[in-house]
């Protein structure tokens, strides 16, 4: 049964004039017009029988009586058309009373424009409702994905399609106390209820990591700080080692390097036969006989560094025979190789740097990384932890390998997901929260960040394929890389106050969507603008609150001044600051 049952009487006025996918609307009566407001929806009666076309209202505007002069900027309308009452409406779909077996079925496309004098209804009371629950199918699952109520009607779920919301990439953004953390605990909540769910939050401030975001099928890691180094049993224990050997030939180098140098094409090329060597005697020792003949410099294969170290050494202060008996001379890489070694001795020394430099017996087992992937990309059913979420806490990793650190660890998630049969192949989600801190804008960017930020181009453009999905989150759209923001599909924009951040959103959207971004600045907060794949149709959605908090709440300033008995404990942070651990 069609959920549109117009009456003539409840016209609000008819088609005045046709561009594509605009529409100019008369309104001939002034208490109708009074009743409209912009971004609400509108139903246009079709060429078709049993069709309805749905436009957005952009722009009102009231007839200029006798009395007023006309003095207004361009509104792209001529000035005949000041002498009538008018509606500027965006076309952005076609619903359709019987689509085959289907009822009340709503397509982003426009298979036919209105007529001159077709007549237009506005969509508000109990045909809201019907619309909205219409759009906002929930397929055929036990948990369907929501954020919360339309805000042109609370009395409708906003359901997403969960499927396109992921297969195609997805941005949240909002500025700071728009509501952006409880949008993406919104998001968790519901996909940790999920009996086969696979995603990776990567917390860079800890607001995820609290005693109060916690659930079933949420499971939190943090990467290892210097109270962690030389222990057994970390991975069992949710603490993430990541090991020098996992670093490929340039990720090591863009670390140890400095291409300044006039030396440093030796330096590499000492330091790349060296590390395969070892990776070699490393598989001799093991008794391994499947692997040494196919493994590559960049094969993630353990060894031991203080071995390349030393082997550097020797070559550093190596003296070869010389022209005359029993004399020698300087070997062919003696001195060359000194400020290598200094700047490798400084990183395998530096605590900060230990999750990756100190590493224990553990982490120098072969069958390690098969143990570290399982941790982060088994689903929920099949994680020992029955975990589909796994929260990795970052807050401690220094600023400065950040970009590396993230992006290591998302390109060994895409690297196994190309090497995983497709029959085998289970989809991963990555939740970048804070995302402009390590996807940044190629502005000013030393080769460690520059191959971190590579790795996400790459999952951006193929991830698709190979069942990795990206979700970026930032509060400054505009310092994220362009690359990555042009291969994302769906946006839910929270309150951005900032011009800049608000372009960024307006190019990402189809040209007959742009105007929507003009309630960006306006947004209350935990309220979202959705557009895209997931989302029949533009809308603005209040964000649900999640029953899982994250630690992101904004400090009362003035609240706390005027406590009497505030505490502070600036004794534990100085230690704390000391050891690099909280």
């Amino acid at each position: 049964m069609a959920i549109f049952s117009f009456e003539e009487s409840k016209t609000i006025g008819t088609v005045f004039s046709v561009d594509t996918a605009t529409i100019i609307v008369k309104v001939d009566e002034l208490d109708k017009l009074r009743k409209l407001q912009v971004n609400h929806l509108i139903a246009v009666k079709s060429s078709k029988a049993g069709q309805h076309l749905i436009g957005i209202i952009n722009r009102i505007t009231r007839k200029v009586s006798g009395e007023e002069n006309y003095v207004s900027e361009d509104l792209g309308m001529s000035n005949f058309l000041l002498t009538e009452n008018i509606l500027k409406v965006n076309l952005i779909g076609t619903l359709i009373d019987m689509h085959g077996e289907k009822e009340n079925v709503f397509k982003r496309t426009l298979d036919t424009v209105p007529e001159i004098e077709a007549n237009c209804f506005p969509i508000d009371g109990e045909n809201i409702t019907k619309f909205m629950r219409t759009i906002s199918s929930e397929e055929n699952y036990d948990v369907p994905l929501s954020l919360g109520k339309y805000s042109i009607d609370e009395n409708a779920e906003a359901f997403l399609d969960g499927d396109k919301f992921f297969q195609r990439h997805a941005v949240i953004v909002g500025s700071t106390g728009s509501g952006k953390s409880w949008c993406v605990a919104k998001l968790v909540e519901q996909i940790a209820k999920l009996p086969m769910a696979n995603s990776i939050l990567f917390d860079i401030h800890g607001e995820y990591s609290g005693e109060n975001f916690t659930a079933d099928g949420i499971q939190h890691l943090k990467i290892a700080n210097p109270s962690d180094l030389g222990k057994t049993g970390n991975l069992e224990n949710n603490v993430l080692m990541l090991p020098y050997w996992l670093l490929t030939y340039e990720e090591m180098l863009a670390m140890l390097l400095d291409r300044s140098d006039s030396n440093a094409p030796n330096q590499a090329m000492i330091f790349s036969k060296t590390v395969f060597e070892e990776k070699e005697k490393y598989l001799d020792n093991i008794g391994d006989t499947e692997l040494k003949g196919n493994i590559t410099v960049d094969s993630p294969i353990p060894y031991k560094i203080v071995n390349v170290l030393n082997e550097i050494k020797v070559l550093d202060a190596e003296r070869v025979a010389g022209a005359s008996a029993g004399r020698d001379k300087a070997g062919p890489f003696n001195g060359k190789l000194t400020r290598f070694i200094q700047r490798l001795e400084a990183k395998s020394q530096d605590k900060r740097l230990g999750f990756m430099f100190q590493i224990s017996d553990d982490e120098l087992e072969i069958s390690w990384m098969n143990k570290f992937c399982n941790s982060l990309m088994q689903g929920s059913s099949n994680n020992d932890k029955k975990a589909g979420v796994k929260v990795i806490d970052f807050s401690e990793v220094p600023s400065d390998v950040l970009p590396l650190v993230i992006g290591l660890v998302a390109r060994i998630i895409f690297t196994v997901q190309q090497w995983t049969a497709k029959d085998k192949r289970h989809p991963i989600c990555l939740l970048c929260d804070e995302a402009h801190l390590y996807i940044p804008e190629r502005t000013n960017q030393d080769s460690a960040s520059e191959l971190g930020l590579k790795n996400f181009e790459r999952i951006a453009k193929e991830g698709r394929k190979y069942g990795v999905s990206l979700t970026v989150i930032s509060q400054r759209p505009a310092e994220v890389n362009r690359t990555v923001l042009s291969q994302c599909n769906n946006f839910v924009s929270l309150r951005l106050s900032n011009a800049e951040d608000q372009a960024v959103i307006k190019r990402l959207l189809p040209d007959n969507l742009s105007g929507l971004t003009d309630v960006l600045p306006i947004l209350d907060i935990g309220e979202a603008l959705i557009v895209g794949d997931s989302s029949l149709l533009p809308t603005r959605v209040l964000i649900d609150e999640p029953t899982i908090k994250p630690h992101s709440a904004t400090i009362k300033f003035w609240e706390e001044w005027s406590n009497d008995n505030a505490e502070q404990d600036i004794h534990s942070a100085v230690v704390g600051l000391r050891k690099q651990s909280k």
